[in-house]
């Protein structure tokens, strides 16, 4: 371990806790930065009516405890101190005070949470801390470190559904769309912002650090850089895309790339934690779950607190599955919902040590040496939250599916074709879909929720190779390479004239010859009487366009 004199010896921030001073150091925030910004309680005395008295909001606490009994009868930590693991070296979990919560019945909460949809009242504007009382209920609100993260778009995949899978309540929680392009910020706010706390109390915290394969590494160094704490990252050398490595070296991490696989740097960052006064942020820290978990409530409230049946959720290192579990969970268990939806954990071939576990009847977890996938940030053999993630399928009579490259590669270019910009997580959770549809275990009429957990934008290279063929031993069945064309007025029109004629075909719509070229009837989908008005004119305009070349002359 390391010495009392390094610890000493590092420069750790002083500031005092003194609540006397706290006002007026708050003052002098506000007056220095120029940001008049109210207290909160100012702004939510809504919510203060709810809860009848102010100290009423005070009562609510959590604990860290051995997952699910693990370790010593009665074991527990405040979550003001750092540690990982419980004493017989299992992992932990945050545990609230149900007694407490439940002093508000479900109607309470559901009220409560709707009422800071949308609003910019510190902190309770981020889809996360809008569920405070359930994440990190004793945090002081100026500890916290937000990007107002959260709210994410719960996408109703109607075409892709009918096309693909004739299914009509399918629905794409797209976790992607937040502030540095994946989930991972859901619990980095969470995890951050009770560093800035402990070392706001002196706590020996120097940095954050973490392993990574893209989105931890980007999510821990936006939200690090944001509230002036350092931060460091292992990653895998030539195993994550460009734009995942931009993200921590933009945002001024310390970045380390390392000669090994993810379960190699997470090693690393075990040993180098236990030694050095950094903080751990990878999902072995159970405080990131207690963000992700929101998303689980998120998916409720948007579907007006009805219940799905069916959430697939792509995993690499489990904790997120886990995570879902939880926050359903918790709405059973306090009132908001009588049920939970069944969970399907969805994982990539090429690091599936999960998937196979569950094949086995869950008579032995081994851990696998992964390979090279597109799915990147899922490439884990040796998964921390392994524990979590079997006791959240088991709870919920879940399964686990995998995806083969050409299969997630196929599943996200289908997606894409349908209006969406999915990520190859993504793909590997649809290619679930697909096969459990297929066998009938997913119904037509079932509502199923396939979490998208990282921004397209983040694996363009993997799109431009598919689309350009340019896969080994991947036929790219769904490929939509550019078309090279002529500069020339005859040339583009003879492509496009074979392209509206295909998709003419393709789409129903009637074509027929003119003279001078070709023609599209649309009254065969908009028939006379029934168009509104503005697209009437726009379809009897098209029905006499004739794609012609210019007559001589």
């Amino acid at each position: 371990m390391a010495s009392t004199a390094l610890f000493q010896s590092l420069p750790f921030p002083h500031k005092s806790r003194n609540p006397s001073k706290a006002g007026g150091q708050a003052a002098l925030r506000v007056r220095a930065s120029g940001k008049q910004r109210r207290p909160a309680e100012e702004n939510i005395r809504d919510e203060a009516r709810r809860l009848k008295a102010r100290e009423e909001q005070q009562v609510f606490s959590a604990k860290y405890v051995p997952f699910k009994g693990e370790g010593s009868s009665g074991e527990w930590y405040s979550l003001d101190e750092i540690v990982y693991r419980s004493q017989s070296g299992g992992l932990l979990d945050v545990e609230h005070d149900l007694g407490a919560l439940k002093r508000f019945d479900g109607e309470y909460w559901r009220s409560l949470f709707d009422s800071r949809v949308g609003k910019t009242t510190w902190p309770y504007g981020s889809g996360v801390w809008s569920k405070k009382e359930w994440v990190l209920p004793e945090i002081h609100d100026d500890d916290i470190v937000s990007a107002f993260e959260g709210n994410s778009n719960l996408f109703w995949a109607e075409r892709f559904g009918k096309h693909f899978l004739g299914m009509n309540d399918l629905w794409v929680k797209h976790c992607g769309i937040s502030h540095t392009g994946s989930f991972k910020d859901l619990g980095m706010t969470v995890l951050v912002s009770q560093v800035n706390r402990l070392r706001k109390m002196n706590r020996p915290v120097v940095g954050v650090g973490c392993a990574s394969t893209g989105d931890t590494s980007a999510a821990l160094s936006a939200y690090c850089a944001s509230a002036g704490i350092p931060s460091i990252v292992f990653l895998p050398a030539n195993r994550i895309s460009l734009a995942q490595l931009v993200q921590p070296i933009a945002n001024g991490a310390f970045v380390l790339s390392i000669d090994t696989d993810f379960d190699g740097c997470m090693q690393l960052i075990r040993e180098v934690t236990a030694e050095l006064p950094i903080y751990l942020a990878n999902s072995l820290n159970s405080l990131r779950l207690e963000g992700q978990k929101t998303a689980a409530i998120e998916i409720l409230q948007q579907f007006d607190w009805q219940v799905p049946d069916w959430v697939i959720v792509p995993g690499g290192n489990l904790g997120n599955i886990y995570a879902f579990y939880k926050g359903f969970k918790m709405c059973q268990d306090l009132g908001l919902v009588d049920k939970i939806p069944r969970l399907v954990c969805a994982q990539a071939a090429n690091a599936d040590p999960l998937y196979l576990y569950f094949k086995s009847g869950w008579k032995e977890f081994r851990p696998v040496k992964s390979t090279t996938t597109f799915a990147s940030a899922i490439q884990i053999g040796d998964p921390v939250s392994i524990d979590r993630a079997v006791h959240a399928l088991k709870s919920c009579d879940g399964i686990v599916e995998e995806a083969t490259e050409e299969e997630l590669m196929d599943a996200m270019a289908q997606a894409d074709s349908t209006g969406m910009f999915i990520c190859p997580h993504t793909g590997v959770a649809l290619t679930a879909l697909f096969k459990l549809r297929n066998t009938g275990v997913i119904k037509p009429t079932d509502r199923t929720v396939v979490v998208s957990t990282a921004h397209g934008l983040k694996f363009t290279q993997s799109k431009i190779d598919y689309h350009s063929r340019n896969i080994k031993d991947m036929a790219c069945r769904f490929a939509n390479p550019p078309m090279q064309v002529k500069a020339d007025f005859g040339s583009v029109m003879d492509v496009l004239k074979t392209y509206l004629q295909k998709s003419s075909e393709k789409d129903g719509v009637k074509s027929r010859k003119h003279k001078g070229g070709l023609s599209i009837d649309c009254t065969v989908i908009f028939p006379l009487g029934t168009m509104p008005f503005g697209g009437a004119i726009a379809s009897a305009l098209w029905a006499n366009l004739v794609l012609s070349k210019p007559k001589k002359g």
